[in-house]
């Protein structure tokens, strides 16, 4: 693709989103329990997202090297995967990747038996990975405070445990729902886990094939509910969603309806209108960070004054999204200011006609920027990196009406 893609403004919206992905969460542990399971069961509508192609390319992977690029999930997934099946295996990816921790999992999975080295820097990728000597502990403590991939990636792997396995949760807990989706999913493959505050038991079991239907993700339909919030008129339609989800960020509809979005299920897809909204907003993303860029961009440019907090893990995300937020918002006349134990949003006092956005090789700076085409001309620099969860995006955004060119 390009190196910039431009939208034209353009301040009414209606569409029917044909390419809103598959939930990439839940397609990337589905694979990892499928292939605990052997490897038969039907899995459908499972996410084009890159990561999720790696998973499924990299988890079956003869190869002694392992490259990830820059997923995050695939790299912390298959540390534990490849661990604790005793493989023999070298995981690598992208220098941003080779900068995110992973020695809260290492100790974790050594701890259990694992024999896993560092190549470079002692904390970091690239890992070697040289097999599993037997069960060594039966209880662990993993902070939950960093990143529930660490926990997800062990709890999946623990039935294999002879002697089952405990994990304490020690410190604030961070995503907790994808902590709940993963158990969840857990079951779907015949394998009970208890989880109970900050305690999760699973006893020794096997994983059995399952057919399993993925459905849309909610993280991706919330760059709609900004071009909702953000157009004159808006008429969107969403297809795949559930509303009893597995995955956190459907509370995106809770945290629009105040912003002005509408959202109801019609016809078996999830509809999302305009109506009146707030002039403040306050909310803690702990167990939803993703969404916290796209609410960001909306409450600067309504002009609605926000506190966030638990934004502490979108510091190791595929950049520093806190940095990162307050240099794009800034070309807006916008602000994300540290106060205290949150992050005020100084909204914009006037939009100016057409501004240029950075990405930082990440795709949702490039996807929570975009829907600004409501109210003026935008660039996106980068804008291939929507492959990562999101690949037909652009597609998705020209079809909704808006002037789509590169350059």
């Amino acid at each position: 693709m390009s190196r910039s893609i431009h939208l034209k403004a353009n301040p009414s919206v209606s569409t029917l989103v044909e390419h809103l992905p598959a939930s990439k969460s839940i397609s990337n542990r589905v694979l990892i329990l499928n292939a605990l399971a052997g490897g038969k069961s039907q899995l459908h509508n499972l996410s084009d997202a890159n990561d999720t192609w790696l998973m499924r390319e990299l988890s079956g992977s003869e190869s002694p090297l392992i490259d990830v690029q820059d997923a995050g999930t695939t790299m912390r997934f298959l540390t534990a995967y490849f661990a604790i099946t005793g493989s023999h295996k070298t995981l690598t990816g992208t220098p941003r990747m080779l900068q995110r921790p992973i020695g809260i999992l290492v100790d974790a999975l050594r701890a259990l038996g694992a024999t896993i080295n560092y190549k470079k820097v002692e904390g970091y990728p690239p890992l070697e990975i040289l097999g599993f000597s037997g069960q060594k502990a039966e209880r662990i403590s993993i902070r939950g405070d960093v990143s529930s991939q660490f926990i997800s990636g062990v709890m999946m792997v623990a039935p294999l445990l002879p002697q089952g396995l405990t994990i304490e949760l020690t410190g604030k807990v961070g995503s907790r729902p994808y902590i709940e989706m993963t158990a969840a999913l857990m079951e779907k493959f015949g394998v009970k886990c208890s989880v109970s505050d900050n305690v999760i038991r699973i006893e020794h079991q096997n994983y059995e094939a399952c057919e399993l239907f993925v459905e849309s993700d909610w993280s991706g339909a919330s760059y709609w509910f900004a071009f909702a919030a953000l157009a004159s008129a808006a008429d969107i339609r969403l297809p795949h969603l559930f509303e009893d989800s597995l995955q956190g960020d459907h509370v995106v509809r809770r945290l629009m309806e105040p912003l002005g979005v509408r959202s109801v299920m019609e016809d078996g897809m999830l509809r999302l209108t305009r109506e009146g909204g707030t002039d403040k907003f306050h909310w803690d993303f702990t167990h939803s960070p993703d969404l916290a860029q796209t609410l960001a961009v909306v409450c600067a440019a309504k002009g609605i004054e926000g506190y966030f907090t638990g934004l502490e893990s979108l510091r190791i995300k595929e950049t520093d999204r806190i940095a990162a937020l307050q240099r794009e918002l800034r070309k807006i006349g916008a602000d994300l200011e540290e106060q205290g134990k949150g992050w005020r949003i100084v909204p914009s006092p006037s939009l100016p006609e057409r501004a240029e956005f950075e990405t930082y090789e990440d795709h949702r700076m490039a996807m929570a920027f975009a829907p600004l085409a409501t109210k003026m001309d935008v660039t996106i620099i980068d804008p291939v990196v929507v492959k990562k969860s999101y690949p037909k995006f652009w597609l998705d955004v020209e079809a909704a009406g808006f002037d789509v060119s590169q350059t």
